[in-house]
């Protein structure tokens, strides 16, 4: 039977899930689209996932008077992929919704804030690629809201969340003025300037004020125009530091003192645990099998709570010294020149570092694969 004929058949009543996925090539008429919709929505459908083909976001609209009389009050999960979403001011059919995903959907930040006012049990919001999106407000009252995902939504300008109990914010995308208010709870934040340099600048200069009560930081960057500088605030209660260095088909930006990363160190005094890794397919920086009188120092910095330094890469001056990419199929190929520096930095680190760690520290380096990257 079609999905036509099997919706056409039914009444609707006991409906709780409705999905439906349409394949790249398939040609969707909103007519009959709209027609299958009505006669699930019914009250007590507790989810509605639609998947439409891609650019269908400029061919159809989802018809919000579905969710009028009662209809949407039941439903606690919606997803809507490529279609357009228009809830008219004072949009209150959702008083159910848990869970909101929205991938490439167009929408505004005034639709947006006037759907999200309303729905007082939300408590996960994901937004990906909504290029209408000029500001994402969120209200004081949204008390449940925990989970906020923000991604490649390239338009963006203004973040500003008053959520009370936001714990969690993932962003991926270009620089935006963030605002969590002034008695923040996120603690847990992941953020990447997506392809675009100065994470860490922005990281280190705009989030101890933004978000104060950070706990866990992730900061994901693909390149460093200037070094990082020394932070004008400082992260509190930041007790978890992972940042990740990625210059993906190519060596991360040579010019980057790596050594400056001791800013982050001296804003957090706190710290637990420091992860650093640094991923990629070339190397630009000073070799390890140079002058020793070139490499770079730092005047000693004592950080009292540091209790684990996990290094994802092999480092000597800061700089990455092998990529071992870890898969079932085996490591990624790197050429025999970075595969020697690998092994001499772990050597370097062996001799330099390690007896100087304190033994309340617990430092991880990780060496090259012994089964893809030996020794030639």
């Amino acid at each position: 039977m079609t999905v036509d004929q099997i919706l056409t058949n039914h009444s609707g009543i006991g409906v709780k899930t409705l999905r439906l996925s349409f394949p790249y090539y398939c040609e969707v008429d909103a007519c009959q689209l709209n027609r299958w919709l009505q006669i699930a929505i019914t009250p007590g459908i507790e989810e509605v996932t639609l998947f439409l083909p891609p650019n269908y976001k400029k061919k159809y609209s989802f018809p919000c008077s579905l969710l009028f009389g009662g209809c949407g009050n039941s439903i606690k999960y919606i997803r809507l992929t490529e279609c357009a979403f228009h809830p008219p001011v004072g949009f209150v059919c959702l008083r159910s919704l848990t869970k909101l995903h929205l991938y490439q959907v167009r929408i505004t930040g005034d639709e947006l804030g006037s759907l999200v006012s309303n729905c007082f049990a939300l408590e996960k919001l994901e937004l990906k690629c909504c290029d209408r999106l000029i500001f994402l407000k969120i209200p004081l009252w949204l008390e449940r809201l925990s989970f906020l995902v923000v991604s490649e939504c390239y338009k963006l300008q203004v973040i500003e969340s008053k959520a009370p109990n936001l714990f969690t914010f993932r962003f991926f995308g270009g620089p935006v003025r963030l605002s969590l208010g002034e008695s923040s709870h996120v603690k847990n934040l992941d953020i990447q300037l997506a392809y675009r340099p100065n994470s860490l600048l922005y990281a280190i200069t705009e989030l101890p004020s933004a978000a104060p009560n950070l706990e866990t930081l992730t900061v994901t960057s693909v390149n460093e125009i200037v070094n990082t500088p020394m932070a004008a605030d400082k992260f509190l209660n930041l007790k978890y530091l992972r940042i990740h260095l990625t210059g993906f088909s190519k060596a991360f930006c040579p010019d980057y003192d790596y050594l400056s990363l001791v800013s982050f160190l001296d804003a957090s005094p706190t710290l637990e645990t420091f992860i650093l890794s640094v991923k990629q397919n070339d190397m630009k920086h000073d070799s390890v099998f140079g002058n020793a009188l070139h490499v770079g120092w730092i005047p000693a910095h004592k950080h009292s709570r540091l209790r684990k330094f996990d290094q994802g890469t092999v480092v000597e001056h800061g700089d990455c010294r092998r990529r071992c990419v870890q898969k079932y199929s085996g490591c990624g190929l790197i050429s025999r020149e970075m595969i020697l520096e690998a092994h001499e930095a772990l050597r370097v680190v062996s001799i330099y570092i390690i007896g100087r760690v304190p033994p309340a520290v617990q430092l991880n380096v990780r060496g090259p694969c012994s089964q893809c990257h030996k020794l030639p």
